[in-house]
């Protein structure tokens, strides 16, 4: 079983994307997968990651706080930004520009973890971003929302804190208390986490890509490319900005991946929840979990191979 479960975690990249074109070309096949099911599914990788978490990832925190600081102040000002430029940019009508920006203003997502390791980065700060981003995202993510599309369209800024608190946090601590409680048991079930996780992503993207796939298919050209320049200029900005600060290469690797790499599936819970009345907002969350695993799994590789000494070499 643990065989299988390394084989699912080592190609998430290829079962989403099978997903995503699973879901694409047949979704009358996945029409009995409600959207109702993504919270749930959501909390499950959550509840995992607090299983997963160690009290060493909360150290960081107060060890390293220039560190920790400069990579969330990255995450949550070049990702949001990005967002709004590129909507304006693209032209993007009010649901995808609502998607793209609730993408931007989320947190950074639990994959980024898995692809700073292989990139041979600073697994410790980005555990930390990682950890630290979800914690003030109940706060951060809305408000930013609210500050880029108020404007135009209505945002629940206390509901999306409160949906955040409930499909977030709330899951995160149940699996730290889950830890304590049940040491052996966490041990045990940690080697399965990275497989149920995937499985769970897997899920929510047939979900929303088969609930969207004519629209999808007629003009979504536009939103992959977005996607894809969204994802791929995060995730330089955010090497620049390290290098810019001279900080070593193994944090630039670090910073660049989590602040190119988003929770996308909770922007995607965000956009059903609060914006029913744009059903295509939820599709660039969907997207996103599709091509961030993939330019993540390519990024790893080529961050890998300018290492030196496990400290990294510089890559630009």
């Amino acid at each position: 079983m643990k065989k299988i479960c390394k084989l699912i975690s080592d190609y998430m990249g290829v079962l989403v994307l099978l997903s995503a074109v699973l879901a694409l070309l047949t979704p009358g096949t996945f029409s009995g997968m409600k959207p109702s099911v993504i919270n749930p599914l959501l909390g499950l990788i959550m509840f995992g990651m607090g299983m997963a978490l160690r009290l060493e990832d909360f150290r960081i925190v107060f060890s390293r706080p220039r560190d920790i600081a400069i990579g969330c102040m990255a995450q949550f000002t070049v990702m949001p930004l990005l967002a709004w430029t590129l909507s304006r940019l693209f032209a993007l009508d009010e649901a995808l520009t609502v998607g793209v920006i609730l993408v931007g203003c989320c947190p950074g997502g639990t994959a980024s973890n898995v692809i700073t390791y292989l990139a041979k980065g600073d697994l410790a700060l980005s555990v930390g971003m990682t950890a630290t981003s979800t914690v003030l995202a109940p706060f951060v993510t809305p408000l930013l929302v609210w500050m880029l599309v108020g404007q135009t369209v209505d945002v629940e800024v206390a509901g999306m804190l409160l949906s955040i608190l409930w499909v977030v946090i709330v899951p995160i601590v149940a699996g730290l208390v889950a830890k304590w409680l049940w040491p052996k048991f966490t041990e045990r079930a940690t080697a399965y986490l990275p497989a149920v996780s995937t499985l769970a992503i897997c899920a929510i993207v047939l979900i929303i890509i088969a609930a969207n796939a004519s629209k999808l298919l007629a003009g979504g050209l536009i939103i992959i490319l977005v996607v894809i320049l969204h994802n791929l200029c995060g995730l330089s900005i955010g090497y620049l900005i390290g290098r810019l600060l001279r900080l070593p290469a193994a944090k630039r690797k670090a910073i660049s991946i989590e602040v190119g790499m988003q929770n996308s599936g909770l922007a995607s819970s965000l956009a059903t929840l609060h914006f029913a009345a744009y059903p295509m907002a939820t599709i660039p969350g969907a997207v996103f979990s599709v091509w961030h695993n993939i330019s993540g799994a390519v990024v790893a590789r080529l961050y890998a191979r300018n290492s030196g000494d496990g400290q990294g070499q510089d890559i630009l």
